[in-house]
């Protein structure tokens, strides 16, 4: 079987938690056996892992037709993809785009993240999408999340295969219930003409049957999962402290309930005064959230890292002590899950997916900043809670394999061709 999978991040690039499913996904479908993946990103750097999926830039697939040489070709795309492919890329143009930006290579620049133009950005991916549909031998079409929706809707148009759609996330996730609705038609459409759906959680699931009217009949979940960490990441070093870690990681955005998380550490270092509360990542509120502390008098106990990539975030996990998530609306949610491969006890908000699959982990209310307060001077402060959420939570989080979510993906597939 073969599958054209549409993303827009890819590891090691990544921005968020889209690409690490993306990447956690397909290696667990591919180690199923029985499958090739061709996955489409807009702009791929050349260190992706290649060895389950065959990686295609939009931004290295020719739109417009050039007259170009082999090493030409080599020079300017060879680190990234086989000239070959581009060749034969080349010969499926369905149509005349010279009235697009083009670059040397007939080729649409992508920025490879969410720039200001984002809407640009999809159209142009979905328009490369019907050369990659035209060339590439697949049987079964798949987008993850909203951006990719109209690049599956092309590929689904031009070869009538399946089309599934994954959805990760919502509007009304991203907006709490403020929607955008442009994004909310370019989901609805996405949904529409979809043949299968795919959430990542029961909640999402709810969400695209009830705001979006879909029937539940065409909606599946598929819980997220995570692999087995490298040992290099286990043993990481982190320096020697003589304080507690409380850490929030992840985008310092609405859907975050970042105020929860500040409002929360000043009731705890009311009680104490040995712990450090760090806020991991960037977003639209981190100004906002450095104002609030500010006003709370607790600056001076809290830290805003910036974002981490790699193996920062796994350092940062290495020396916390609590894990907290207490996300308004979060459709899954992979971090708690490595924080719990670290063995770092978790918090986590019942309006979260993946509360509905941990057990050995605190669960919180977003708003109720008493219990989430409660719940972290607990686990800072009684060693037997401590040592009973990291032991137990290291056993839960082993049997969560993405292995396992990529053969329930594959049924889905199996199920529509046949």
């Amino acid at each position: 079987m073969k599958a054209l999978m549409f993303g827009w991040e890819f590891p090691p690039h990544i921005l968020g938690g889209l690409g690490t499913a993306s990447f956690g996904l397909t290696k667990g479908m591919v180690e199923n056996g029985d499958l090739d993946i061709t996955f489409v990103i807009p702009k791929p750097w050349g260190d992706e892992p290649k060895d389950f999926a065959q990686i295609i830039g939009a931004n290295t697939t020719p739109v417009a037709w050039r007259d170009v040489d082999w090493d030409h070709v080599q020079s300017r795309i060879g680190h990234v993809m086989d000239p070959q492919l581009y060749y034969n890329l080349r010969d499926h143009i369905y149509g005349d785009f010279n009235y697009m930006n083009t670059n040397d290579l007939g080729c649409i620049e992508f920025s490879g993240r969410y720039p200001d133009n984002l809407l640009e950005e999809i159209n142009n991916y979905s328009v490369v999408a019907g050369v990659i549909a035209r060339t590439v031998d697949f049987d079964v079409i798949h987008s993850h999340d909203w951006l990719t929706y109209p690049a599956g809707i092309h590929a689904k148009q031009v070869t009538g295969k399946p089309f599934v759609i994954h959805v990760h996330a919502t509007d009304f996730d991203r907006s709490r219930g403020n929607v955008n609705p442009t994004v909310f038609a370019i989901e609805k459409d996405g949904m529409n003409h979809a043949d299968h759906i795919i959430t990542v959680s029961d909640l999402t699931r709810r969400t695209v049957i009830e705001k979006y009217g879909i029937s539940p009949d065409k909606v599946t979940t598929v819980h997220n999962a995570v692999e087995p960490l490298s040992q290099e990441l286990l043993d990481v070093t982190v320096p020697p402290k003589h304080e507690k870690v409380v850490t929030f990681l992840g985008r310092i955005t609405m859907q975050k309930g970042p105020e929860y998380f500040v409002e929360a550490a000043a009731q705890v270092l009311q009680k104490v005064h040995n712990v450090q509360f760090v806020m991991a990542g960037g977003g639209d509120m981190m100004e906002k959230m450095i104002r609030l502390a500010a006003r709370r008098g607790i600056s001076e106990r809290f830290h805003f890292a910036g974002f981490l990539k790699g193996k920062e975030v796994y350092e940062m996990l290495k020396a916390s002590d609590v894990y907290i998530m207490p996300s308004v609306s979060e459709p899954f949610g992979i971090s708690p899950l490595e924080a719990m491969q670290m063995g770092v006890p978790s918090i986590i908000s019942k309006q979260s997916g993946c509360a509905e699959i941990l057990d050995n982990v605190i669960k919180v209310d977003y708003w109720d900043i008493n219990a989430m307060a409660d719940a972290i001077y607990s686990i800072i402060t009684y060693p037997a809670m401590y040592n009973e959420l990291r032991e137990h939570g290291l056993k839960e989080v082993d049997g969560i394999r993405w292995v396992k979510a990529g053969k329930k993906v594959i049924d889905i597939y199996k199920s529509l061709m046949h």
